[in-house]
């Protein structure tokens, strides 16, 4: 997408940067945009460096970093140079989170495939015979309350 050469309203920018303006606006409450620059009229105006801002935070928030790990990530990008250790030590702690995520979701997934398993077989001999109770409901190893049939 061309970026114009001077200045822009708060709704162009959230056009350069594939956000709403309501987002822009939380975006400065939280900090994480610098106020802007007012016109005579009061408008907000931003800059090609502004939208550049933007899309970095939406890529970040992408990838799962919340709004405080993404304050850190500015403020790091700021130092440049200086920043790799610590950006590197907070990607690592976010793929190590997401991979936790992923077998938790994985051991959930065969949780779900065997009560599927269990309704199906319930619901397959209802049809020659007379209903029982439901078997995820029924486990006595449920803490929880079960899922349902």
């Amino acid at each position: 997408m061309d970026q114009p050469t001077g200045p822009m309203q708060i709704g162009e920018t959230a056009k350069q940067a594939e956000i709403s303006v309501d987002t822009i606006r939380f975006y400065e409450r939280r900090s994480l945009l610098p106020k802007a620059f007012r016109s005579e009229g009061r408008f907000r105006l931003y800059t090609s460096v502004d939208v550049a801002r933007l899309r970095f935070i939406r890529q970040m928030q992408s990838l799962g970093f919340s709004l405080r790990e993404i304050r850190q990530l500015l403020d790091l990008r700021e130092v440049r140079l200086h920043g790799c250790h610590e950006v590197r030590d907070l990607l690592k702690a976010k793929l190590s989170t997401i991979r936790s995520k992923i077998r938790e979701l994985e051991t959930l997934e065969r949780e779900l495939t065997v009560d599927l398993r269990k309704c199906n077989q319930e619901l397959k001999h209802r049809a020659n015979h007379a209903a029982r109770a439901c078997p995820v409901l029924n486990d006595p190893t449920r803490t929880n309350g079960g899922k349902a049939c």
